[in-house]
């Protein structure tokens, strides 16, 4: 297993948790990109990634994201194919999410995370099926 995808899985373990507060895996000057859902936009740095998942975050309660699987699509980049679990704040709805997030990794730091709400569109973006 490389040491990107060792880095892109310790990161998961946190999250599938719903712990969401370390960053010291990411380059100060991380770009953050959401291309689709709720929120789209770019962000670059931690504390503006920061904000802007904590933006999203305000709508949801019990939001934890887990990963079902995870492929090397070369030697910087991971593939991470997940599952958003959350429930509206205001609605008390459950949402269930297939989402994925592509993480450009360089030394053993990810400069880029792109974090897509339809894994569709991800694997289309990418040139991947399911």
């Amino acid at each position: 297993m490389s040491e990107n995808l060792d880095l892109v899985r310790s990161i998961y373990a946190d999250w599938e948790r719903g712990v969401f507060g370390r960053a010291d895996w990411a380059h100060p000057e991380i770009e953050y990109v959401v291309p689709d859902g709720p929120e789209p936009g770019t962000w670059t740095g931690i504390a503006a990634m920061a904000d802007a998942f904590n933006d999203q975050l305000r709508a949801w309660e019990h939001f934890r994201v887990e990963a079902t699987e995870f492929r090397e699509l070369d030697d910087k980049r991971v593939l991470a194919l997940v599952q958003f679990h959350a429930r509206g704040k205001s609605s008390a709805v459950a949402a269930d999410q297939e989402g994925a997030e592509v993480f450009d990794v360089r030394d053993r730091r990810v400069t880029r995370l792109v974090a897509y709400w339809e894994r569709k569109r991800a694997l289309a973006d990418l040139g991947l099926k399911e």
